[in-house]
């Protein structure tokens, strides 16, 4: 009996690919597994998955599963859209708790688990009282039918998906509901935009309870028929190795492992953490991996999910060579919406360029709820406008599963009856660049420069708004600072009362007067020559490390409490 495949974009992409090429590759054993294993294997796995349903229906189910970053990830996700299902990843690494909430408020039909995660599987579920059946997944094994090609079918695929749930640092997590159709229009934007080819070796060093791993870094790929490398979970040197392997004269590495990575997408702490253990390196290592990450061999470097300190934007152009890191914005409940082009002169320190390919964007002003159009970035005081960047198209989200309130709070109908646009909460100015190429046809207009969460890091200080993104980025433009966080205390005085969370460097420990700590006079004096005196932070206080989640954020709200305790109600 033929294989078979649902008629889905993705299945249609991966069936006509080089069945010969290979799909995934996995970095600690150098195992290598083709396009035409991956077709045979999911078409396998979907099958399993209709016996472990024991006959009932999968249509619009929510299917939870634990499994490790690789293959076998990459089979489960596909074989649940597959079946018409929604896909629910859970984060291997998260508490027990946080996991059986996810089970429980999507309603999962089953938990699925590798054999690595049967026990914690087990456990998870001992912390409700409603049971649910954990199936375990087994070990993919690689396939002898490589050679044929799975048949295609046109089967009723209307509720199949994805859910990932938000970060939780405002509310108790939601579960996005992403469509199968959103997921396309997501990869289909970002293949126009960023090129992937299959061609591309990509290194994925990401988790993939994320919209970053999944879409950017995994789903996309696939699409174009690209080689995604499994590196997991990120350690420095190991990924030092990994990119220097193809050009030491005489590694050791298997030649699975010895093809150039041409793209990588991460968070601006990888970066950071790569940059402060290159000195490390052996003068035989320094040398090669400098080539790696070298404009000719890393095609596109990508870097999001968090603000990118300019220093080290500046710092990895200078190691590599002059590649220049790519910015862009983009949430769970949209994929990507805003990036800058492939064209260096198109990487303006601090934007993250135009809406992408097949995304609506605009801004609506924070003060009078007016829509900013071009051409009116600034108001009557030649002060530039902040406003709130709200989102339209196929890419958006379907809603906050079971959280109607929720979903009717962040959605506003257009005016225009085109449909609704989704409210980021995320806040941005707009500004036109002179010098960019517009050399892709969605690249073109004034960019975008986010300012911060609408909630958290637009200040409003003595009347005056302040950007948080932008004080700490001049921050970490110095040398005494390592990393920051600035944030808003309520202030009787003022409004709110700009402060800094910091964690200084090695030289911040010593650099005061008489060799003494950097103080907040320190600082003050240091950002004179840059910020407007409303900007620079009041007060600041020195931590020795500031608590981020898997791609780099920080949950401000529990800074402030951590930090400040109750000086944070008034001052």
């Amino acid at each position: 009996m033929a294989s078979t495949l649902p008629r889905l974009p993705i299945f249609e992409a991966i069936a006509n690919h080089d069945l010969k090429r290979n799909a995934v590759v996995h970095n600690p054993s150098g195992r290598t597994f083709t396009y035409g294993e991956l077709a045979h294997d999911v078409a396998d796995a979907i099958e399993e998955l209709k016996i472990k349903a024991q006959g009932k229906s999968l249509d619009g189910e929510r299917v939870a599963f634990l499994v490790e970053n690789g293959y076998d990830y990459i089979v489960t996700f596909l074989s649940i859209i597959a079946n018409n299902a929604i896909a629910v990843p859970l984060c291997t690494t998260h508490p027990n708790y946080e996991l059986r909430y996810i089970i429980d408020q999507c309603e999962a039909f089953m938990l699925l688990s590798s054999e690595k995660f049967q026990e914690k599987a087990q456990d998870v579920m001992k912390e409700g009282t409603v049971t649910k059946p954990i199936i375990a997944v087994e070990k993919i094994l690689e396939g002898s039918k490589s050679a044929e090609r799975v048949e295609l079918l046109d089967v009723k695929m209307d509720q199949s998906g994805l859910m990932l749930y938000t970060s939780g640092t405002t509310s108790r997590p939601k579960g996005v509901l992403l469509p199968e159709s959103a997921l396309t229009a997501q990869s289909r934007s970002l293949l126009k935009a960023w090129k992937y080819s299959s061609k591309d070796r990509l290194l994925h060093v990401l988790p993939l309870h994320h919209i970053h791993g999944v879409v950017n870094a995994l789903l996309t790929p696939l699409f174009a028929g690209s080689t995604i490398e499994f590196m997991f979970p990120f350690k420095a040197n190991d990924v030092w190795d990994r990119l220097a392997a193809p050009f030491l004269p005489k590694s050791s590495a298997p030649e699975s492992l010895k093809q150039p990575i041409t793209f990588f997408t991460v968070v601006p702490t990888i970066y950071s953490l790569l940059l402060s253990t290159h000195p490390s390196l052996s003068p035989e290592l320094q040398e090669a991996t400098r080539k790696a990450i070298s404009p000719e061999n890393l095609r596109v470097n990508i870097s999001g999910s968090a603000a990118l300190p300019t220093p080290t934007k500046a710092a990895w152009t200078n190691l590599a060579n002059g590649n220049v890191l790519l910015e862009r914005y983009g949430m769970t409940e949209v994929g990507m919406a805003l990036s800058c082009g492939l064209d260096y002169r198109d990487r303006v320190d601090g934007s993250v360029g135009w809406p992408l390919p097949g995304v609506e964007a605009r801004l609506v002003d924070s003060d009078t709820n007016q829509i900013i159009k071009t051409g009116e970035e600034f108001d009557a005081d030649g002060k530039e406008r902040y406003g709130e960047i709200q989102l339209r198209g196929a890419t958006v989200f379907k809603e906050y599963f079971r959280n109607p309130e929720a979903t009717a709070k962040d959605f506003v109908e257009g005016e225009d009856g085109h449909g609704r646009w989704f409210k980021t909460g995320d806040v941005a100015v707009r500004r036109p660049v002179e010098g960019v190429s517009s050399s892709q046809d969605w690249a073109k207009g004034p960019m975008y420069f986010i300012q911060g969460r609408k909630s958290a890091d637009i200040l409003k200080t003595g009347g005056e708004k302040v950007s948080a993104l932008e004080v700490e980025r001049e921050m970490l433009s110095l040398p005494e600072v390592s990393e920051c966080a600035v944030v808003g205390l309520p202030s009787d005085k003022w409004g709110q009362k700009v402060v800094a969370v910091v964690v200084l460097s090695e030289k911040g420990r010593t650099a005061g007067k008489e060799g003494k700590q950097w103080s907040p006079l320190d600082m003050r004096r240091a950002l004179k020559a840059n910020l407007a005196n409303y900007k620079i932070p009041q007060d600041m206080k020195v931590v020795q490390s500031i608590p981020r989640n898997a791609m780099g954020k920080i949950n401000k709200k529990d800074l402030v409490k951590t930090v400040y305790g109750d000086a944070g109600s008034s001052s």
